[in-house]
């Protein structure tokens, strides 16, 4: 069985998200999607908001699960057996980041690897940054969320 985890923010969930976890699903057995819990980073929803999203996002994909974790994405893949972690390259700006962080990985656990995947080209410039702004702005964000989304940015905005 050949598991792998995608982890990330996830604030919010995005079709672009969506896209890369599809793409992933039909390569592995078992995708686990993971909310990263990240101190650097202030979110406009809790860990538990995020995952029950990607939960009802994802609920199409019978081999894909979401949960969460607190601390290095090498400790959690290998807590739940995965072999790889999926990462989502948008652009050339993506990659050196993404590429450091592979090497870390990779020096902190040798026996994962990092498998890049890049969304359809309908999402190359779509970010979770830019759909939160867009929905603080009061914008529509229809075409870039799946409509759990959609009803949670509407709570926080108070639409």
């Amino acid at each position: 069985m050949k598991k792998v985890i995608y982890p990330g923010t996830f604030d919010p969930v995005t079709f672009g998200h969506i896209d890369i976890v599809e793409r992933a699903s039909d390569l592995f057995d078992e995708v686990v999607v993971t909310v990263a819990k990240n101190p650097s980073k202030t979110c406009m929803f809790s860990v538990d908001e995020r995952t029950l999203m990607l939960k009802e996002s994802l609920k199409h994909l019978p081999n894909v699960t979401a949960d969460s974790f607190d601390g290095l994405v090498v400790d959690h893949a290998k807590a739940i057996g995965a072999l790889g972690i999926i990462r989502g390259l948008r652009a050339v700006s993506d990659f050196e980041y993404e590429f450091q962080m592979a090497l870390m990985n990779r020096k902190l656990n040798g026996e994962l690897t990092t498998i890049f995947l890049m969304p359809h080209e309908k999402y190359t410039y779509l970010n979770s940054t830019i759909i939160r702004n867009l929905a603080q702005f009061k914008g529509d964000v229809t075409d870039f969320v799946p409509e759990v989304v959609l009803e949670f940015l509407k709570k926080k905005s108070g639409k």
